[in-house]
C-alpha cells in the first residue's frame, strides 16, 4: 500500500466523518455544512479549529484522491452528502476504527486516555485490549500507529497515528517546570464534563443539519 500523508485539515475531516457515522448514524452521511460544524466542534477535538466550507471542500478532494472519502452514492437528497471509505481501504475492526478515529481527532494519546475517549465508539473491557489493538495497528505494513517517547514526569507512553507521516516530538525545554500528576478522580471528572459538552454539541450539530435539510 502506498504511503498516505494527510494534511491537518484532511485528518480532521476524516476523523469527523468516522465519528459521526458511529455516534449520529441518523444524520450520516453529512452535508458540507454539517461536516464543517463537526470539524469545528469544541469538544473531543485537539486542537480546536475554525474551518470554512472551502477548506473542508479542498480536504474532501484530497481524501477522495486517497480513496478515503467522497460523495455518498445513492443518497436521496438535493444536498450532496459525504462519507468516509476508510473501511474499504484498511478493513479495520471496530476496535481499530475507534482507536484511529480518536487519534485523528485528538492527536497522540495514552492507552488510558484512548480507553476512556473511545467508549462511545467502541467499549474496551480492559486496558490490555487497547494495547493489543494499538499493537495490531503498529504491526501493519506500513505501520499506521507509532509509540512516542515517554515524556518526563509521565507514567504512560503516548501513541499517535501515522496517516500524516512521521510524528515530530518536541524536546522538553530545560526551564519547563514539572506539572504535578493529575489525580485519577480529576481525570474522570474532566472526562464526564467533556462527554456532557460533546452531547450538547452533537445536539446542536443535529439541529443545524436538520434545519439545513428543511431549507
Amino acid at each position: 500500500m502506498a504511503e498516505i500523508r494527510l494534511t491537518e485539515t484532511e485528518t480532521r475531516v476524516l476523523g469527523s466523518l468516522i465519528e459521526k457515522e458511529i455516534t449520529t448514524p441518523d444524520y450520516y452521511p453529512l452535508s458540507l455544512n454539517a461536516l464543517v460544524s463537526a470539524c469545528n466542534q469544541k469538544n473531543n477535538r485537539e486542537p480546536i479549529m475554525n474551518l470554512d466550507e472551502d477548506s473542508v471542500r479542498d480536504a474532501l478532494s484530497g481524501l477522495q484522491g486517497e480513496r478515503l472519502a467522497g460523495p455518498a452514492s445513492g443518497a436521496d437528497s438535493r444536498v450532496t452528502k459525504y462519507e468516509h471509505r476508510i473501511q474499504e481501504v484498511f478493513n479495520f475492526t471496530r476496535a481499530e476504527t475507534a482507536i484511529v478515529c480518536v487519534l485523528l481527532l485528538r492527536g497522540p494519546q495514552t492507552p488510558g486516555e484512548l480507553r476512556g475517549r473511545t467508549e462511545r465508539i467502541f467499549r474496551f473491557e480492559h486496558l490490555d485490549d487497547v494495547q493489543a489493538t494499538l499493537q495490531r495497528l503498529i504491526d501493519r505494513n506500513p505501520p499506521l500507529v507509532k509509540m512516542l517517547p515517554r515524556q518526563p514526569g509521565t507514567k504512560e507512553s503516548r501513541y499517535g497515528h501515522l496517516l500524516s507521516g512521521e510524528i515530530e516530538v518536541a524536546a522538553p525545554e530545560m526551564t519547563q517546570t514539572r506539572e504535578p500528576q493529575r489525580d485519577d478522580r480529576v481525570t474522570r471528572l474532566e472526562a464526564e464534563l467533556a462527554e456532557l459538552r460533546r452531547e450538547l454539541d452533537e445536539l446542536r450539530t443535529q439541529f443545524r443539519a436538520l434545519r439545513t435539510q428543511l431549507e
